[in-house]
């Protein structure tokens, strides 16, 4: 796991270093696995050099979230204007769905802290995943009204968790859960789910 390097680095840089060294601390023993001193030994650096950067484990913990939560949002929206901006109902949702998956498939780590957030997680990781939960679904309820929903709201809400638990299963177990074969079976699903208009 070491991400060790020899190189100079900028202080940008060596913070960067430190948050990605936590993420893989956490990806492989969870939050709880983290500390100061491994984080140091990790890097390759002094505990001094990681109080530098931030002032206790806390710190680092929280940087990490707040990191990680920001790339999954920018990943999310990368790709969802242009899904839900799609005219026909039932592309709409799989392409938000495709690129979804996709996000999550191409930075697998990152999106087990949002989607499978391990015990002991600090709450601020909870209170970021629920902020950008509703950020996704208000943006769901509005590419929903067009195609006169009966409730937008609950809808996207439900499609949420649906997409959620696909990521989950993909996540876990890719090799039985590829993003083709959910993307087939959401195709089958909204042709009778999604009322045409």
């Amino acid at each position: 796991m070491s991400t060790r390097t020899s190189a100079r680095m900028t202080a940008g840089q060596r913070r960067e270093q430190l948050l990605d060294v936590a993420k893989a601390i956490v990806a492989e023993g969870g939050f709880h696995a983290v500390s100061i001193e491994g984080l140091a030994r990790e890097a390759g650096i002094s505990r001094p050099i990681v109080y530098g950067h931030f002032r206790d484990l806390p710190g680092v913990l929280e940087a990490l979230i707040a990191r990680e939560g920001a790339r999954a949002l920018g990943q999310l929206a990368g790709v969802l204007p242009a899904a839900l901006a799609e005219p026909d109902p039932d592309e709409r949702l799989v392409q938000a769905l495709g690129g979804y998956l996709a996000a999550v498939r191409d930075d697998p780590d990152t999106w087990r802290l949002v989607l499978m957030p391990q015990e002991g997680a600090p709450r601020m990781l909870h209170d970021q995943i629920a902020r950008g939960r509703g950020a996704v679904v208000e943006q769901l309820a509005a590419a929903l009204e067009p195609a006169a929903t009966p409730d937008p709201e609950l809808a996207a809400r439900l499609m949420s968790a649906v997409a959620d638990e696909a990521a989950r299963l993909m996540l876990a177990d890719p090799g039985r859960y590829p993003r083709e074969r959910i993307l087939e079976l959401a195709r089958w699903f909204l042709r009778g789910a999604v009322p045409r208009v």
